[in-house]
């Protein structure tokens, strides 16, 4: 998801904290609640508004008028229970957030545990999207880390007052350790899970005492990832392992055209398959339920379904890019104006332009789209891989007809997201909802999406054409800049539309581009975002996915035409951008920048800022003689603020890198007569492994910033890096994604 971590910068600022602890059986649930973080970052104690002592039965145990969250869980047995709000899709969310909790509590790593959290805004609010549950926008650690230390910190203090309680010894003497409590004196020490009980009787501190950066012993240092054991032992679950008794598995028969509907179907074969237990028609389709997904899958195939294409939509990509170049000769919403731009480009002693295509591009996770649902009596209770959880249980109820606390969700593993689950209008969740509700009874249904369902089914990162103008002076140095994108509007008619839609400006169309870093004193960036039915939504590192590429290739060009190296070009245009500059420094350095490259090699660079994380790229390329190419070689700097985990944040930089590559060099939606062409990995193509680069080495700038997002900044920054290797080594320019040679 886009930048939904800057929903509201006021909001961000006017932060308070309340921490409750409540006795939950014979244990400690500890929680803190924090509606943003502190703005004096190195301060070691921060003060906490008054609460009593925890009351029996989980009451709230505050003047205030909300619920705390309850990270913690301290169980007899010593266990530590981290209660994770955002799910896991394999960035490491778990385990960073494990790291801040053991951090301040002292843990051993080896006794915590994790759990995924319920569907409640109330309690597991990400902080920085308002009152919503939900992972995206590369937020999770970033929302999360006072808030999961001050948690760990008041669990470790209220331990603390227990302990000299009953050794009758001041607390101050006592020492935590590795999940231990010792008071050397005295020769006494427990663990945890002995004071458990006891800690949760004491009235929370008034102030919390964090560790400085130089006390830290998990953060910033690498630990196993929590979720590793499980997933290589086959233990994890995900959401295909669901089995629930009389369950029934469901497969829909979509419209081959976006925009068709079903005029009429005939389920006569299709229920004489064996296995086969229900036909039922729903908003999308028609779904086929059986006793299991083969059943489900030959029902389908038997299935006559008549659509009707009477409000279908029919045309083709390249009569979508036609009608977009022809948008991109008028003027558009304005998203940035520095300056007099047409005068300044008047008066430039050379000016280049380069125009830009960008296709649709699929999510194309490893695991397909599924859910299970089962509505009951008292509610409906959902079993899935949910990235927003509170927009899954608003829109939920409303099928529904029910209260959105009625809406159970159970958060598992997915395998991979990169965006499509946390789909803004809860396409599939909606999906799997309609076929329970059309049976009528408490059948457990699980929505199973096929590969090719998965493909055609709609939600892509949008097509984009983007034309670029800028004006040098006698120098060589850019003094206006226009920069004209046309695109879908990912946000316009949902929930975020009033929030991030400004003036008829969707700010994850223009990310990346509105806030170029570079210092040119004339600057226009407008929008169009022309209404297509094509339905589309963020995809990994949204804007930036096509910004970055445009605005890095773009740069490169002028300071070819300007006679400079595009390191020295930047460095100047740089100067009022510290972070974006040293991480380049970075990169550079390590990259072996201005070394003299042999003959078909090519060397580039590219600098980009996204999530609040600044990210640079190296990358060497060796082009053949049969005009394919390599990309041998990436060297990746990041400057995230501080590096929680950095084995997660080496793994996100390498793995952002080489989907962002699949982008540059083979991925793309294309249709015809409005059907979407590819099926399958066959047709729609991401990076193989011979295509990893073979060496890709990350450096991580060392930093006292807060923590920021690295799940999603190294997507855009590898394309540009790349195009502008091959120019190095060939003379040519290219502008199109995916790269094509000839």
């Amino acid at each position: 998801m886009g930048n939904i971590e800057k929903l509201d910068a006021a909001t961000m600022t006017r932060r308070r904290f309340l921490i409750t602890s409540v006795s939950m059986g014979a244990g400690l649930t500890l929680g803190v609640h924090l509606a943003g973080c502190s703005d004096k970052k190195d301060a070691q104690t921060q003060a906490l508004p008054e609460a009593g002592p925890g009351k029996a039965g989980g009451e709230i145990v505050s003047d205030f008028s909300f619920t705390p969250n309850a990270f913690i869980r301290i169980q007899p047995d010593n266990t530590v229970v981290v209660v994770m709000k955002h799910f896991e899709m394999g960035q490491g969310t778990y385990t960073g957030l494990s790291t801040l909790i053991a951090e301040e509590l002292d843990a051993d790593w080896d006794q915590i545990q994790v759990k995924a959290a319920p569907a409640n805004a109330k309690l597991y609010n990400n902080n920085f999207w308002g009152p919503m549950q939900g992972t995206g926008g590369s937020t999770a650690i970033a929302n999360s880390y006072e808030q999961m230390r001050k948690a760990g910190a008041a669990a470790k203090q209220m331990l603390v007052a227990a302990a000299a309680k009953q050794w009758k010894v001041p607390a101050e003497e006592i020492q935590v350790e590795n999940g231990v409590l010792s008071h050397k004196a005295s020769n006494k020490s427990a663990n945890f899970g002995e004071f458990a009980e006891l800690a949760a009787r004491e009235t929370v501190p008034q102030e919390v005492f964090l560790k400085s950066s130089d006390e830290f012993r998990f953060i910033g240092k690498s630990v196993p990832r929590k979720d590793s054991h499980d997933k290589t032992t086959g233990k994890a679950i995900y959401t295909q392992d669901i089995k629930l008794p009389g369950m029934l598995t469901a497969l829909v028969a979509h419209a081959p055209r976006i925009g068709a509907s079903v005029k009429s179907f005939d389920a006569t074969a299709c229920k004489k398959v064996k296995g086969v237990i229900n036909v039922v028609q729903i908003p999308t389709g028609i779904a086929v339920l059986a006793k299991d997904y083969w059943s489900a899958l030959q029902g389908r195939y038997a299935l006559k379904v008549d659509w009707d294409e009477s409000q279908a939509f029919k045309k083709g990509s390249a009569e979508l890019m036609g009608e977009y170049k022809a948008l991109a000769k008028k003027p558009g919403s304005v998203a940035r104006k520095d300056g007099d731009v047409d005068t300044a480009m008047a008066s430039a002693v050379k000016t280049l332009s380069a125009s830009y295509e960008f296709p649709y591009l699929a999510h194309a996770a490893m695991e397909p789209l599924n859910c299970v649902v089962q509505i009951k009596k008292e509610g409906c209770e959902i079993w899935n891989a949910a990235q927003t959880q509170t927009s899954d249980q608003m829109a939920v109820a409303k099928v529904l007809g029910i209260e959105v606390d009625q809406v159970k969700i159970n958060t598992l593993y997915a395998g991979g997201s990169f965006g499509r689950r946390a789909n803004p209008l809860s396409d599939y969740v909606l999906e799997a909802t309609h076929i329970a509700k059309a049976l009528g009874d408490n059948t457990p249904v699980k929505l199973v999406w096929t590969r090719e369902d998965d493909m055609r089914g709609g939600y892509y990162r949008p097509m984009y054409y983007h034309e670029l103008k800028a004006g040098l002076d006698k120098e060589g140095n850019p003094v206006a800049w226009q920069h004209r994108i046309v695109g879908q509007s990912i946000l316009t008619g949902t929930a975020f539309e009033p929030m991030l839609v400004k003036n008829g400006v969707d700010g994850t169309s223009v990310e990346g581009a509105s806030n170029l870093p570079y210092s040119i004193p004339n600057m226009l960036v407008d929008l169009h975002s022309p209404k297509v039915p094509v339905t589309v939504q963020w995809w990994r590192s949204v804007g930036s996915t096509h910004t970055a590429y445009s605005t890095e290739t773009f740069i490169d060009e002028l300071a070819h035409a300007a006679n400079k190296d595009p390191v020295d070009f930047r460095r100047t245009l740089l100067k009022d951008h510290p972070r974006h500059l040293d991480v380049m420094e970075l990169a550079v350095d390590k990259g072996g920048w201005g070394q003299a490259l042999p003959k078909g090699k090519g060397r580039g660079i590219a600098v980009h800022e996204s999530f609040n994380s600044f990210v640079a790229q190296v990358a060497d390329v060796t082009v053949n003689s049969d005009n394919t190419f390599t990309v041998d070689r990436v060297v990746i700097a990041i400057d995230c603020g501080i590096a929680v985990n950095p084995d997660v944040i080496r793994a996100q930089m390498e793995g952002g890198m080489g989907f962002g590559l699949s982008a540059a060099l083979v991925s793309a939606i294309t249709l015809e007569d409005g059907q979407v062409q590819q099926s399958n990995f066959h047709d729609y193509e991401v990076l193989r492994i011979k295509q990893m680069p073979k060496q890709v080495y990350v450096h991580i700038v060392k930093s006292d910033e807060p923590p920021t997002g690295v799940g999603e900044p190294a997507t855009p920054v590898i394309a540009p890096a790349v195009a502008n290797a091959l120019f190095n080594a060939t003379g040519k320019r290219f502008y199109q994604l995916p790269i094509k040679l000839v």
